[in-house]
């Protein structure tokens, strides 16, 4: 995929990680699993669909009588681009205030800890 500027709402963001989880799937099926988080009319969820085909966020393609959608946006890529506009846009471009933020407010288990532990010494150049 290019370098395209990704543009969703909360809405969208949430069929595209039912797609990145499910992949390839079915307005029913992507209808089913939102419902199980809160209420979501079929002709709703079709429309997002369609909205976002015509974004480039999703691609459909005909299955007999089913429409097929699946995520044309890359998940890292996505992920990148809202992180840039959260951290710039929020916290000034410190990645420092972002983390801070996001320990303070999250209560991180031993093993993310110890995960992010390790990834600083990886940044820093080694391991202790």
């Amino acid at each position: 995929m290019s370098k395209q500027k990704i543009k969703t709402t909360e809405a969208e963001l949430e069929i595209l990680q039912l797609l990145w989880k499910l992949g390839p799937s079915s307005v029913r099926s992507l209808n089913d699993k939102l419902n199980k988080k809160r209420k979501v009319g079929y002709t709703t969820t079709l429309k997002f669909l369609q909205i976002m085909v015509e974004k480039n966020l999703v691609s459909r393609i005909k299955d007999g009588r089913n429409h097929i959608y699946s995520a044309v946006v890359e998940q890292k890529a996505a992920q990148q681009q809202l992180l840039d506009k959260l951290l710039n846009g929020v916290f000034g471009g410190s990645a420092k205030k972002l983390v801070m933020q996001a320990l303070g407010n999250h209560q991180a288990s031993k093993t993310e800890l110890e995960e992010i532990k390790k990834y600083i010494e990886e940044l820093e150049g080694g391991s202790s």
